[in-house]
């Protein structure tokens, strides 16, 4: 579906009377809710409740692993009647809880060559530790996360109501994120996702607690408080322009009664925007993922192979004999990454790979050797969309170790950091001896 005419389209769901309409809000193009017919031998057909037609707007703050976030969310929709019930989700994550509480699995085919370039790689490594953390802290309280999202689907279909759906894409979510993000910032965010990961509460009742405590205002305020102070970069995307995204969609629906279903932290920010809409950014800056072109790390990365390359020539022309120094460069380089490569888990095959397309990658700014072994490891271990399915359903690191995914990724790091720390090593026996005999020093 295209931006332009998102707000006028409507698709149809699934067919399980009432029909439901779903509004996709500026979703991607790719994006679609596909209709299903289930259960259609036992349908409980009841009463259709007439919505109550006055402009009207109830945004219900939640916690996604709460139970009683999902009692709050159905006696709000059952006691407000909405034309739509809108709900913090976009469309692939409300097709996914869709399917989840149907038992649909859905055959996709996956990119992997796409998959495993550095920015879809930490995506789908983040998003596969913040699921999994999701629902650990769900099974710890009997909640599926997301219960409240399709407990809120499901009563609008009771009272005959359509579901806006006014998040922004996840994955778009997350590139921002990661792009708006310091090192800094992102070296806190994977130490305490991995503490976090380590360190469980066995206190359910005191867990329990602990949720329902994060719904109150004065502790939500204090939580935001120390996200922007912590992360200002992963605040601003994760929260901020998810607010003016909501917030936007919403506004659309001005004219409509509308209860709203979205995350505690989410209900301050949304209100902001709409009583001060003239503050709501443009929706295209907010999906736009920008391709930097001459950040710093970038420039690092084009200026190293460069300078090997000019080290060698220079050289040359001025008869140093570069043979050995070009010898122990490519050993370095491949050796690094085959060992690198093997240590990660990898098959003998794709090591191989690896010890031959390293010196050549290095010197390449738009390639690395990782790649092209985990090409190698993906197709040897027949990689598919199940294995990226299940990459956050783990209990341990035994567990994570046994999908195929994660050992592919394991391959493409560990071959590109062996194949790092060879090259370096080269560094003081090889381009220190060049520069000092070129330079005279």
């Amino acid at each position: 579906m295209n931006n332009n005419d998102s707000e006028d389209t409507t698709k149809e769901f699934y067919r399980k009377p009432p029909i439901t309409r779903v509004y996709p809000y500026n979703s991607n193009a790719s994006e679609t809710i596909e209709s299903e017919t289930l259960n259609e031998d036992e349908e409980d057909i009841k009463d259709i409740i007439e919505p109550i037609h006055e402009p009207s707007l109830e945004i219900v703050g939640t916690a996604h692993i709460s139970e009683k976030s999902v009692d709050t969310v159905r006696e709000t929709i059952y006691d407000k009647k909405p034309e739509i019930v809108a709900i913090e989700l976009d469309v692939g994550r409300y097709q996914k809880l869709v399917d989840e509480s149907y038992g649909i699995v859905r055959e996709e085919k996956m990119d992997l060559k796409s998959m495993l370039k550095s920015s879809n790689l930490v995506v789908t490594l983040v998003t596969a530790f913040l699921s999994n953390a999701q629902r650990k802290m769900g099974d710890d309280v009997g909640v599926k996360p997301g219960s409240e999202m399709l407990e809120a689907a499901k009563i609008a279909q009771e009272v005959n109501a359509d579901i806006a759906l006014i998040d922004r894409n996840i994955q778009v979510t997350l590139k921002r994120t990661i792009n708006g993000m310091s090192l800094k910032e992102k070296l806190s965010f994977i130490w305490e996702l991995l503490v976090s990961y380590i360190s469980g509460e066995d206190d359910e009742d005191s867990f329990e607690e602990e949720i329902e405590r994060l719904k109150q205002e004065d502790t939500i305020a204090e939580v935001m408080a120390f996200f922007k102070e912590a992360s200002p970069g992963g605040y601003n995307a994760l929260v901020h322009e998810r607010d003016a995204y909501m917030a936007y969609n919403l506004k659309s629906l001005e004219d409509k009664n509308v209860v709203a279903v979205v995350g505690a932290g989410h209900k301050k920010g949304i209100t902001t925007f709409l009583e001060n809409q003239d503050t709501i950014p443009d929706i295209d800056s907010l999906n736009y993922i920008k391709e930097s072109r001459f950040s710093l790390v970038k420039i690092i990365l084009y200026l190293i192979p460069i300078l090997f390359i000019l080290i060698f020539i220079v050289a040359f022309f001025q008869g140093i004999n570069i043979e050995g120094g070009l010898i122990t460069y490519v050993l370095f380089a491949s050796g690094g990454a085959f060992i690198g490569s093997l240590l990660s888990g990898s098959k003998i095959q794709s090591a191989l790979v690896a010890l031959l397309v390293a010196p050549i990658t290095v010197i390449h700014p738009l390639l690395a050797a990782g790649w092209f072994s985990g090409l190698v490891e993906g197709k040897l271990r027949k990689v598919g969309f199940d294995d990226l399915r299940e990459l956050g359903d783990f209990e341990s690191f035994k567990d994570l170790w046994h999908n195929k995914l994660f050992r592919v990724i394991m391959v493409v790091i560990g071959t590109n950091l062996g194949c790092t720390i060879g090259v370096l090593l080269t560094i003081n026996d090889v381009f220190l001896p060049y520069i000092q005999a070129i330079f005279g020093l």
